[in-house]
């Protein structure tokens, strides 16, 4: 990591342990949520890695981990952001996070084939505590049975809840269902918005009640988000733990992230129009 990207990834983290953000809109948001649930980040630390130069720009990835005390409760959050740095006269010009397009990344050595999209097993235990231990097993890494994308939240939560016992429903309709094999996969799998719809329709194998309150959801459940709040929605998370007030903090994929809180504030993708559907997660004993 060049000298110019360190001094401002410690800038930036020395801002937020000293709570005097000013300059840059994602920090300061990530301040004001940390100020609203009285929270205080007792310490930070990062660590960079190079990617590439491509001209003038540096891409680089940075693994952020923030010591965060809500009260008596103390707890580890950790992100890692894939950013582009523009560096002229070893002078910093430009650094900003950077947004990819839905690629699939290519054939994965040792890829499963799932025999239950076959079998179509309707009856299931929702193991929540299996979820979650995947969900904190591969937040930020791919597990290579399963295929992976660039833009990966989507395809992350579903291993979670198959994981967890949530069986494989609809093959081989890639618009019908849930469900991976070896060389294909449905939409719902591995696309946010094809998943919010799948968990609020389906009747069979996984399925999913919407509530109106993050409060409701406990751990293994979902959070879907419509960014722009135009009704299209672009992302997902699971729910591996709560708060002190008890609201969720959560897993994800893409910007690999752990024990997030659920609203997203501090990501450059949030605007003000900001929706969110929180859905809890239904087996055949609930």
């Amino acid at each position: 990591m060049c000298e110019e990207l360190r001094q401002e990834i410690e800038r930036r983290l020395q801002s937020l342990v000293d709570g005097k953000v000013s300059d840059e809109e994602k920090l300061l948001r990530k301040q004001q949520q940390l100020e609203s649930r009285g929270s205080k980040i007792l310490k930070a630390k990062a660590f960079g890695k190079i990617l590439s130069n491509e001209g003038e720009w540096t891409r680089y990835l940075v693994h952020f981990k923030y010591l965060i005390k809500q009260d008596s409760y103390i707890y580890l959050e950790e992100e890692v952001e894939e950013r582009a740095a523009r560096i002229e006269n070893q002078k910093l010009i430009e650094d900003k996070e950077t947004k990819l397009p839905l690629v699939f990344l290519g054939e994965e050595k040792g890829v499963a084939d799932f025999p239950e999209v076959l079998e179509e097993r309707r009856a299931f235990h929702y193991d929540r505590l299996k979820a979650v231990q995947y969900a904190e097993r591969w937040w930020n890494s791919y597990n290579p049975a399963y295929r992976k994308f660039n833009v990966d939240c989507t395809n992350y939560i579903s291993q979670c809840l198959h994981a967890g016992g949530a069986p494989m429903t609809g093959y081989p309709d890639r618009s019908r269902g849930w469900w991976m094999t070896s060389n294909n996969w449905s939409y719902s799998w591995t696309v946010a918005h094809a998943f919010r719809w799948f968990l609020s329709s389906s009747k069979s194998g996984i399925r999913a009640q919407e509530v109106s309150e993050p409060k409701m959801l406990q751990p293994g459940d979902v959070i879907c988000y419509d960014f722009q709040g135009d009704g299209r929605f672009d992302h997902s998370t699971i729910v591996t733990a709560k708060d002190r007030r008890d609201m969720p903090l959560v897993n994800a994929h893409t910007t690999n992230s752990r024990m997030r809180y659920w609203s997203y504030e501090d990501s450059t993708a949030y605007t003000p129009g900001i929706q969110y559907k929180f859905f809890q997660i239904k087996d055949d004993s609930s």
